[in-house]
This record gives structure tokens, sequence and C-alpha cells, in this order.
């Protein structure tokens, strides 16, 4: 069976931008294969060091990646907002990493956000309940001159699935 999908809209970022967003894919790829509890513990060593991201690098990196790539500007949630995180911590900042779910119509969905706010999804905010997380490093600290959240609270702590905790 198949699904109608429509392809997001991009503009070719600059050539050397080009070049990291391709890495980004291209690492991303395998990383999407791995099972859930591989996927966090990698994506927790590549957080570290990294700054949290603002709203602005995070949609930069997005827009990027989906203008290098056709799976990723279409159904490849998973590996999309895989190297969406990468390409972030290539420029030494780190997005908060989601998964989740909608049980109403039941989907399934990966995506990046930034002080609880998801970056460049169609679905608002609380739309999916996220059941695995990888937030910048609770050590990390914005350059100054970031906007903080207003009600002054931290990114989520890390999620782990129940189902880990069973192996």
């Amino acid at each position: 069976m198949t699904t109608p999908c429509a392809l997001e809209p991009s503009a070719p970022p600059p050539w050397h931008r080009r070049i990291a967003a391709h890495f980004a894919v291209a690492a991303a790829r395998p990383i999407a294969a791995l099972p859930p509890h591989l996927i966090l513990a990698t994506l927790k060593l590549l957080r570290t060091g990294a700054t949290p991201a603002t709203a602005t690098q995070a949609k930069t990196a997005r827009d990027a990646v989906i203008a290098v790539s056709l799976r990723c500007a279409g159904q490849g949630c998973l590996q999309r907002s895989i190297a969406t995180a990468i390409l972030c911590r290539l420029g030494g900042s780190w997005p908060t990493w989601c998964t989740g779910v909608r049980t109403a119509s039941f989907r399934a969905h990966a995506w990046v956000e930034v002080d609880g706010i998801a970056v460049g999804e169609a679905e608002p905010s609380g739309y999916y309940t996220p059941t695995l997380t990888v937030p910048p490093s609770r050590h990390a600290r914005r350059a100054s001159g970031d906007i903080e959240p207003r009600n002054g609270s931290s990114a989520p702590a890390d999620r782990e699935c129940p189902s880990d905790r069973l192996r």
C-alpha cells in the first residue's frame, strides 16, 4: 500500500552547508536503522559538549537536510530528525531530539524541538506524546544573548522506552 506524500519545499543552502548536510544525512541513515536503545546511546554520545540549539539553528539545519535528501523531505522523519540533530551538532549545538506517538488513529513520528516547541513541523506542539527524547546535556549552557524559556524550565529529562528496561 502506498501513501500519497507531498515533499516539503526547500531552497538550496550555500555549498558549504550542503556538504555538511549531505554528511549528516549519510551518517543518520545507519543510526536510524539501529534499535531504539542504541539510537539513544548514540545520540547521547553525539550531544556531549554541545550548547543548546536555538530555534533558528535547528530550523536552518532542518531546512538544509530536507534540501539535500528526498527521503528526509518526504516520509523519512526518523532519518530527518537524526540528520537535523547531527547537523546542529556539527555547528556546536544540540536541539532536543524526540520520537513520539499519537494514539487516536495511531501514528509514530520523530522530530526535533527547541524549548518544547517542534521545529518546522506541521502539527502543533503536544500533538504527539514523546516516548524517547535526547535533550541537550544538562551541563550545557546557552551562549549569551540567546533567549531562555519564559517559564525558566530546562529541557526535559532523557526518557527511555519502558520496553528497553526489560532487556
